[in-house]
């Protein structure tokens, strides 16, 4: 049985004009979860309290396929590692090493070494108050200082916030970098696609407080099909359409050529044939199309959550 890094039980959280749950959800060690959702959705709220920094109202959180009773153990915070979208002024009046000196005394598993070399390759300039660097700079030295703690858990929210596109390239790469070596969980919230496609090997969808579901990356591609074909009449595509479960959007592009999206349009391909319909082009949707869908209620093939049982 493979073991959960973070397991969720009925958990809820109830907020002043709404409430975020309740949310079921189980996260497998050593893989990269992205949670993704507009604004609102609740993504922050569930990582605050996958920190200890909020509580649930109601259900039952499990770290490492443990629930305890009051606040976390402090070996077992000393393995999560967090950086918040907006850093802790705490430390603004420090310099990256002074804060490192800080840091350091918390975490057993800390790294200078690691840290200075991540320092280097995130040019984050070493003597410059921490309160006084751009957002960019800051958020370099946030995720150097994660990374150098060594955590088996961590936890990062739009962790490209004020990166430019070299520095984004250099967080992937290290990041990746980490996973491979320590087979550390990552759970990230991100509003960036192109950080899903290249980071995540699970996406939960969040909106309105609600958890939508978790699915494996990979199976989303290809899982929706947009098609052009040749038709007569509108007789004609709806008759296609019966064809095609979970037909979506169907409608005249042009006389005699209609569209429509669609589900594993590979099972189908068959009868599209024996119908005796052309197919023009076809493409599948790109991942923002694919949760798009699915916040509107069009949802994927799940994963089973028992997975890795």
């Amino acid at each position: 049985m493979g073991q959960q890094a973070i397991e969720l039980r009925d958990v809820c959280k109830k907020r002043r004009s709404k409430t975020i749950g309740p949310m079921n959800l189980r996260l497998p060690q050593g893989y990269i979860t992205a949670l993704v959702g507009q604004n609102g959705a609740g993504k922050s709220t569930l990582l605050n309290m996958l920190m200890q920094l909020i509580v649930p109202d109601e259900g039952e959180i499990r770290w490492y396929e443990e629930a305890y009773r009051g606040v976390l153990p402090l070996e077992v915070r000393q393995t999560i590692a967090y950086v918040p979208e907006m850093p802790q002024p705490e430390e603004n009046f420090w310099t990256p090493g002074e804060a490192a000196a800080f840091r350091s005394h918390w975490y057993p598993a800390w790294d200078q070494s690691y840290f200075e070399e991540l320092i280097r390759k995130f040019e984050v300039p070493p003597n410059a108050r921490l309160g006084k660097m751009s957002k960019g700079e800051r958020r370099k030295f946030e995720l150097a200082a994660a990374l150098a703690a060594k955590p088996r858990l961590l936890l990062l929210d739009e962790p490209s916030s004020g990166l430019d596109p070299f520095a984004w390239k250099t967080m992937i790469d290290s990041l990746h970098k980490y996973m491979e070596e320590h087979e550390a969980t990552v759970v990230i919230s991100t509003h960036i696609v192109d950080e899903v496609r290249r980071l995540a090997d699970y996406i939960v969808l969040m909106h309105q407080g609600q958890l939508l579901g978790m699915a494996e990356k990979d199976s989303l591609f290809g899982s929706w099909t947009e098609l052009w074909v040749q038709i007569e009449d509108e007789q004609d595509l709806q008759a296609l359409a019966a064809e095609l479960p979970q037909a979506l959007e169907l409608k005249q592009e042009a006389p005699g050529v209609a569209s429509l999206l669609t589900q594993q349009i590979y099972l189908y391909e068959k009868r599209i044939q024996e119908l005796g319909v052309k197919v023009l082009k076809s493409r599948s949707l790109e991942l923002d199309e694919i949760l798009s869908l699915w916040t509107r209620g069009h949802r994927p093939v799940l994963i089973d959550q028992k997975r890795g049982e």
